[in-house]
């Protein structure tokens, strides 16, 4: 067991020009490489984060834009509705006026067609007073004239009243 345990200087040189030769095998062939791949994904990470940053920057940026798209919408919408609310209520006042004004037209032309109308039953009624009027005396003439002493007396009647004017 003393063989095994002891150390000879032969063993300990021999170990570590192997351990040197394998560091720099392992510096050259491995070490190097892999830095490089470690430096390249660090490098592809920090690229990543910056890529995600300015990823999320602009879409603060756009969310604002998209908020402000929102408010001139709305903006827009309820400037728009109130426009329609403006025409709405003109368009009701231009029609309440004229059809007031029609009303007031259909009255007043109303109003003389039953004047017209008036007048003319008035004419009517004097010309048929006056045609049973005549009518009437007519008769009462020829009542009065069929007797000669009635026709005498009339004839005078007249004559004095024609006189008298």
């Amino acid at each position: 067991m003393e063989g095994l345990l002891s150390v000879s200087v032969g063993t300990v040189f021999w170990a570590s020009v192997s351990f040197i030769i394998v560091l720099l095998l392992l510096k050259k062939m491995a070490w190097g490489p892999i830095v490089a791949s470690l430096k390249e994904r660090e490098e592809g990470i920090a690229n990543a984060l910056n890529e995600a940053e300015r990823a999320r920057a602009e879409m603060v940026k756009l969310q604002a834009g998209n908020e402000d798209l929102l408010r001139q919408a709305r903006d827009e919408r309820d400037q728009i509705l109130k426009d329609a609310k403006l025409v709405a209520e003109k368009i009701r006042s231009e029609a309440s006026a004229k059809t007031q004004a029609e009303t007031d037209r259909m009255i007043t032309a109303a109003r003389a067609e039953i004047e017209n109308q008036k007048k003319a039953a008035i004419a009517e009624l004097k010309n048929s007073v006056a045609t049973l009027s005549i009518d009437i005396a007519e008769k009462l003439v020829r009542e009065k004239l069929t007797d000669a002493e009635k026709q005498k007396a009339l004839n005078q009647s007249m004559a004095a009243d024609i006189s008298a004017n």
